[in-house]
């Protein structure tokens, strides 16, 4: 059951921003960049932030063996068809860890980026809210770059 906020003037939480510690940083923005394609704004000076189209955002218990410790947070991608997904990423040179596998919420696999940065991809079987059209780039935004 989905809960909408009141609609207050003063709500302002658009999304969330993510970040990857990595000590390869410039290899993991240019792999994000060319070969996960993923859309970007150049900020300068060799940042690159990734514009993504949409998020959603859970909270899980601890206690159970195996879960990281309360205050941990993890960062995953989450695609409509893990299995067209995965080919055309390994067209592009990604390499997966393992193979795609049934998690009871949704098929998932691994990657790792630059800098030995994992990252889970995985296809949800729960119905996701369907996502409101992004707004458009402010006309003169010169550095905006969009992938398809």
């Amino acid at each position: 059951m989905q809960q909408r906020l009141d609609h207050d003037p003063h709500f302002m939480i658009r999304g969330i921003h993510g970040l990857f510690y990595t000590s390869r940083a410039g290899e993991a923005r240019a792999f994000a960049r060319d070969k996960l394609q993923l859309p970007h704004t150049d900020v300068g000076e060799g940042w690159l932030i990734f514009d993504l189209p949409e998020a959603d955002l859970g909270f899980h218990p601890v206690g159970q063996s195996g879960q990281p410790p309360s205050g941990t947070h993890e960062v995953s991608f989450y695609c409509d068809d893990i299995q067209g997904t995965v080919a055309s990423l390994k067209k592009r040179g990604v390499v997966f860890d393992e193979d795609v596998s049934d998690a009871g919420f949704g098929f998932v696999t691994y990657f790792t980026m630059p800098g030995g940065v994992k990252v889970m991809l995985y296809e949800p079987k729960y119905t996701k809210r369907k996502s409101k059209a992004k707004r458009p780039a402010a006309s003169g935004s010169k550095h905006r770059t969009k992938h398809p």
